[in-house]
């Protein structure tokens, strides 16, 4: 198989982009391969966002062999894995209106929203443990959700982490500038909102290309249940390589750009 980013090394240098897989673990394995295929065939380099820890009803990532040669495979094929978190669960303690946004803006993807320093320390270095157990190795984190206490965000520096990504932005945490890249995402739900908000990715995504503005699209394994979805955010992933942005992962981004 073709390296995923060859035809993008290929294309003169234009504005970056970056396309994430969320929620990347056993249980969503189906649904990942999926996402890679439709990739791949773009020769469009993903960052994959691993839950390490129990996720979906289903084992943990180090008691699925399967689901580590995948990702060690995707690896050499030019994708890049980050972490996602432990669980990829609710979050508990912390004030009630802070409890409550997370819980609007997020639903329960609020694991790392509400954690102390130390919590979020000691968490951090469970997942990195889990996937350093299969020989898994990561640079950046994304919180589920993009949701990071001030607490998080200080164990991040501490535990060696070089980037960690929010909703609007791809943090460096090495001293350098952040990078302000405004995330295009589903949130399926089968309504009028959800319609809605695959005109708005593909919508934005022209506006973005036209104005050469670096963005993020993030795929979930719940928007392949819904054809539309898919076709909506692989027309964004379109409309960015027609005028000329560069796929890259988010290591990539940090280092290069």
């Amino acid at each position: 198989m073709r390296p995923a980013g060859s035809r993008a090394d290929r294309r003169c240098k234009g504005f970056p982009f970056v396309v994430s897989v969320h929620d990347v673990a056993p249980a969503t394995s189906v649904e990942t391969a999926s996402w890679l295929r439709d990739l791949e065939r773009l020769a469009v380099p993903a960052t994959l966002l691993v839950i390490p820890g129990p996720f979906g009803n289903a084992v943990p990532l180090a008691e699925d062999p399967g689901m580590v040669r995948f990702l060690h495979e995707s690896a050499r094929q030019g994708h890049e894995p980050a972490l996602h978190g432990f669980r990829h669960g609710p979050g508990t303690g912390g004030a009630r209106w802070r409890r409550g946004m997370g819980r609007m803006v997020s639903r329960t993807a609020t694991e790392f929203w509400s954690l102390t320093e130390t919590e979020a320390r000691d968490l951090l270095r469970a997942g990195l443990e889990s996937l350093a157990e299969v020989d898994i190795g990561v640079v950046g984190f994304t919180p589920p959700g993009w949701l990071a206490s001030p607490g998080t965000r200080r164990a991040l520096v501490d535990v060696g982490f070089r980037y960690w990504t929010s909703h609007l932005a791809v943090h460096d945490l090495t001293g350098a500038s952040s990078r302000r890249m405004p995330v295009l995402s589903h949130r399926p739900d089968g309504g009028a909102a959800e319609r809605a908000g695959a005109r708005l990715m593909t919508t934005a995504a022209r506006a973005f290309a036209r104005s050469r503005v670096p963005f993020r699209i993030a795929l979930h394994p719940a928007d392949l249940a819904r054809p539309g979805l898919r076709t909506a955010t692989l027309t964004a992933i379109d409309l960015a390589l027609a005028a000329g942005g560069r796929p890259v992962t988010y290591e990539t981004l940090m280092t290069t750009t």
